[in-house]
């Protein structure tokens, strides 16, 4: 059964700069340190990535995947299915954000379901470390 985990942070800069290092697909290699490769497959008519395919090594964890992406009208949203996966059998995701003042707050959920049979506690230690890792990541290159 998938599991679903949220966790937010609070970055200090306006949405559009956030949202712009998300979708910078090809720079994902040089901050999001298990990203190995980041390759968009098809690029949507606003110039954003409809579908990129990811290389991940996170030490014990390695998997070749797809992505699906959607993202919002507003600018605040961006969520990802699962389209292909050697590891995953299914991954939801999303990325919302809410302006604080001068700052954002940011909101990653995810679902993730394995094609390996990996016990509760292990699994869901590791999803928050997965999500505290990227949300970190992810604030300190918007920083930077």
């Amino acid at each position: 059964m998938p599991d679903h985990s949220t966790q937010s942070i609070v970055i200090n800069a306006v949405p559009q700069a956030i949202m712009d290092v998300i979708a910078d697909f090809s720079a994902y290699p040089q901050w999001a340190l298990a990203v190995k490769t980041a390759e968009v497959v098809i690029l949507g008519a606003d110039d954003r990535a409809e579908r990129v395919r990811f290389s991940l090594d996170a030490g014990l964890v390695r998997d070749e995947y797809v992505l699906d992406y959607v993202w919002s009208l507003d600018g605040l949203t961006v969520a990802w299915e699962l389209v292909e996966g050697q590891l995953q059998k299914a991954q939801h995701g999303s990325y919302v954000l809410q302006p604080v003042g001068a700052a954002t707050n940011v909101t990653y959920s995810l679902t993730v379901d394995l094609a390996i049979p990996m016990l509760g506690m292990i699994k869901r230690k590791a999803e928050r470390v997965i999500m505290d890792t990227a949300l970190k990541e992810l604030k300190r290159r918007v920083e930077a």
